[in-house]
């Protein structure tokens, strides 16, 4: 089956550049290299760990079609898909908001703060398996795969476009299809902001259900209660830390309304959030030095081919070599993040990650001797690059 996400990466980067070039004519920075970088790579692991979860996830919703209880013709079940998927997302979405362990998931996506397309490709990697559940009564209307599948996709193909600043409200157009000032409001943290406009492509379902907010201050983007890191590690896992902590700290049943309540919610009653705007507003941003963004991007490269090569072989590869090069790409955007930030154990994770990527490379070609070496060699380059920047990196 044809994946359409993979397809689709060489058009997120050139409609990037688009975006970039633009903002730079009018004058306006919508771009920060550490925040991208993260936003890039919190993609790439939801995308790494779902070519080990697609059987499971595939099988989940085949197991379900055997049982459907009607079976539209195919003009049907696209149109069915298409208004059904749009919906369950919906549902999906506003209940992540409003579901603390649901949250916890969602978060992710909501953690920048900025706005442009390189966050609509910030996902977390446990979203495909908190919206199986609200997908799988399309199985039993009858939807096939082939076709739940392929809708889905370019739903999720639609919602990248609307993550810009550079596109104004479009009129009659907002009154029917989600659109970047409707999805604006979404992530910004503006208190008349939030939780308002889940749509994917559809906005009918925000205006029928009460939660359409249209665009009139200037919204605030990132979270009430900001993430503070640039670690795509960290950046998925964070939510799960704070959401124990909560429910440690209730007592009796409070523990089990931790999970379930608004992420507002916490014992003593719910947080209000403050009132905020774009020019008191303070962005966390450690910067990196020259050499270490251009060390970065080098990488940012490799592990993007690395991506996605690994989507495209998910279905003829064997699972010790996938296994190999989704280790060694999920421990480069590790690095990423220590780097980013300048962590103590930055440099020294950054070496044993290079041997490595030498030793998988070998492992990968089935390499003899000689390419062994010119692995070994191509890796030393690296090392000294790393070696050099090692003076800049102040340790925190």
């Amino acid at each position: 089956m044809t994946n359409y996400i993979a397809l689709a990466i060489p058009f997120f980067f050139l409609l990037m550049g688009v975006e970039i070039v633009l903002a730079r004519r009018r004058s306006v920075r919508l771009y920060r290299f550490n925040d991208a970088l993260v936003d890039l790579s919190c993609g790439m692991a939801q995308q790494i760990v779902v070519v080990f979860g697609v059987g499971v996830l595939s099988a989940a919703y085949l197991w379900m079609y055997r049982s459907r209880l009607f079976e539209p013709g195919p003009p049907w079940s696209f149109l069915i898909a298409f208004v059904a998927v749009d919906f369950t997302y919906y549902l999906w979405h506003r209940l992540s908001h409003r579901v603390n362990f649901l949250w916890a998931v969602h978060v992710v996506h909501h953690q920048s703060e900025d706005f442009n397309l390189a966050v609509a490709l910030r996902q977390a990697v446990l979203s495909p398996w908190t919206i199986l559940p609200f997908h799988l009564p399309l199985a039993l209307a009858g939807v096939p795969p082939v076709v739940f599948a392929t809708v889905e996709s370019f739903s999720t193909l639609y919602q990248f476009w609307i993550h810009t600043e550079l596109c104004g409200k479009l009129g009659i157009f907002e009154w029917v299809f989600n659109t970047p000032s409707q999805h604006r409001v979404h992530h910004a943290v503006n208190p008349r902001y939030l939780d308002k406009n889940y749509a994917a492509t559809l906005c009918i379902w925000d205006r029928l259900f009460g939660t359409f907010e249209p665009e009139r201050e200037e919204p605030v983007y990132g979270l009430v209660k900001p993430l503070r890191s640039f670690n795509p590690i960290r950046a998925q896992v964070q939510a799960f830390a704070d959401l124990a902590k909560l429910a440690l700290s209730a007592r009796g049943g409070d523990r089990l309304r931790a999970l379930v309540e608004d992420p507002a919610w916490h014992p003593g009653g719910a947080l209000e959030p403050p009132e905020v705007t774009r020019a008191a507003a303070r962005k966390y941003d450690p910067r990196p030095s020259r050499g270490f963004m251009a060390y970065l991007a080098a990488n940012l490269v490799l592990a993007v081919i690395g991506t996605t090569a690994l989507l495209f072989t998910q279905f003829t590869l064997d699972l010790p070599r996938q296994g190999a090069l989704a280790f060694l790409l999920l421990l480069t955007l590790l690095s990423f993040g220590g780097i980013l930030e300048r962590r103590r154990w930055a440099v020294p994770l950054e070496l044993a990650r290079i041997v490595l990527a030498a030793a998988t490379a070998i492992f990968w070609l089935h390499a003899d001797g000689r390419i062994a070496a010119g692995a070994a060699l191509c890796a030393l380059p690296f090392a000294a690059w790393i070696l050099s920047l090692r003076r800049q990196a102040a340790p925190a």
